[in-house]
């Protein structure tokens, strides 16, 4: 039976409803229509499994989802029905629930290299906290963070170093300052530049792309040890998927502070604040310093986000979810170049990264990363029912699922060969290329050529 043709009729009514109401039309940089190629961004209505159905009745076969929260699939029943159990007890309350306790008692059993834990609802909250934290207990100001990693905060101190700084006192960026991935000579540089001055040294400890060259991390602590600098690693993706304990755990380094969010719910709001209980306590009642305003929010410990992570927790414990997820991602890289290189399309499309972290990169005719060809290749996939901005795998993808994708990236490969061909997109992609989601100013019409 031939493939039934896609149409996003009703999904661009939704689109461009948003963009009335909404700044950007969407809630999130990376969920906007600048991401997709014009015409087709799907409005979803709802998730099963690894796939997802929009409002025209179109389904696809989805990647990285919820930005790479969602690790056993959309709907999974045991968090579903934990979250639902909560929320009939009750969602918030005057006092802690026995959802915090629980939760707190379970995340320091999952990750022994921290002493103390607090919960919020976001990543980016978390994270501007560990600085805070950071902050108080050196009593500096300046705070390092990696600059060849993309993303830590909405907050001012990171949003600073971007081009997305409108907004934001010139005062502030002078408070952040930044060093390299893998090179320990960017950091040391920068701490005998500003000697006893940076509070915290931020980063991610693994990436999809990029692994920690031996011995990095472990000169990382040394350099934050022998200044008197906190040591924070974002675990925002690196956690639940790397390993449930974290990367800290993979690479045998332990930092001062971590921040967790993403899969930690499933998709569900909630993310944590975790490290050691000298600097966490700041925060707390026991402390004879200056106490810490820390995370300190109406939301911050509502049940069903609580509930949520107590049943990815326990699924966690029954089966091997990073493993499944590793087996599955490195499954589909192999068919995947495969197709590509059966198109001839090797030197322009390429699949890279950690198995289960995986994504694509595009290349035009004369070999340059290309926003033009990225939003051909994301057409024709979503054409043939693929939606991947990236292709972040969760424990939910199936054999079906991959020969899906591995059948739509076929497809798309011969479409993107004769682009290369002649030498452009026109005539090939339908509007505009995409665009970064974090950038100064509005993306331009004009296709890239």
């Amino acid at each position: 039976m031939p493939e039934r043709e896609r149409n996003f009729a009703q999904s661009s009514r939704a689109q461009t409803r948003l963009h009335e109401m909404v700044p950007g039309g969407a809630h999130t940089n990376a969920r906007g229509s600048d991401q997709f190629p014009d015409g087709i961004a799907p409005i979803i209505v709802r998730g099963e499994g690894a796939r997802v159905y929009d409002v025209d009745g179109n389904w696809f076969v989805e990647y990285g989802a919820g930005l790479k929260s969602v690790t056993l699939g959309h709907g999974y029943a045991p968090v579903v029905q934990r979250v639902c159990e909560a929320a009939r007890s009750g969602v918030n309350f005057t006092r802690p629930s026995v959802w915090e306790v629980q939760a707190a008692e379970r995340f320091l059993d999952m990750v022994p290299t921290v002493d103390m834990v607090k919960f919020a609802k976001n990543g980016s909250d978390v994270t501007t906290a560990a600085v805070k934290l950071a902050r108080a207990a050196t009593g500096r100001d300046l705070v390092a963070v990696c600059r060849t990693q993309p993303f830590f905060s909405v907050d001012d101190w990171f949003m600073t170093t971007t081009a997305m700084s409108s907004g934001i006192p010139r005062a502030v960026g002078d408070l952040t300052v930044s060093f390299d991935f893998n090179d320990l000579e960017s950091l040391r540089t920068l701490l005998v530049k500003h000697p006893g001055q940076i509070a915290g040294i931020v980063l991610e400890p693994a990436t999809g792309t990029r692994e920690p060259q031996a011995g990095f991390l472990e000169g990382v602590r040394e350099l934050a040890d022998r200044d008197g600098a906190v040591l924070i690693f974002d675990e925002m993706i690196t956690g639940m998927r790397w390993s449930s304990a974290g990367a800290q755990s993979v690479y045998g380094v332990t930092p001062d502070l971590s921040t967790w969010g993403k899969a930690l719910g499933n998709g569900f709001s909630v993310s944590a604040l975790a490290g050691a209980r000298e600097i966490m306590e700041l925060g707390g009642l026991n402390t004879d310093k200056s106490r810490v305003f820390l995370l300190s929010n109406t939301h911050g410990a509502e049940t069903t986000g609580l509930a949520a992570y107590l049943a990815v927790a326990d699924s966690y414990s029954e089966r091997d979810v990073v493993a499944e997820m590793e087996a599955a991602g490195a499954k589909l890289q192999i068919a995947l170049l495969d197709a590509i290189a059966a198109a001839g399309m090797s030197d322009f499309i390429s699949v890279f990264g950690r198995a289960s972290a995986l994504v694509f990169g595009t290349r035009d005719a004369a070999g340059a990363p290309s926003q033009a060809y990225r939003a051909l290749l994301l057409q024709e996939l979503l054409r043939h029912g693929v939606l991947c901005q990236s292709l972040v795998i969760s424990a939910a993808h199936t054999d079906d699922d991959i020969g899906v994708t591995v059948e739509a990236f076929r497809r798309a490969s011969e479409v993107y060969a004769r682009a290369i061909e002649s030498g452009t997109t026109e005539g090939l992609l339908v509007g505009r290329p995409v665009a970064p989601a974090i950038r100064e100013f509005a993306a331009p019409r004009k296709l890239e050529v």
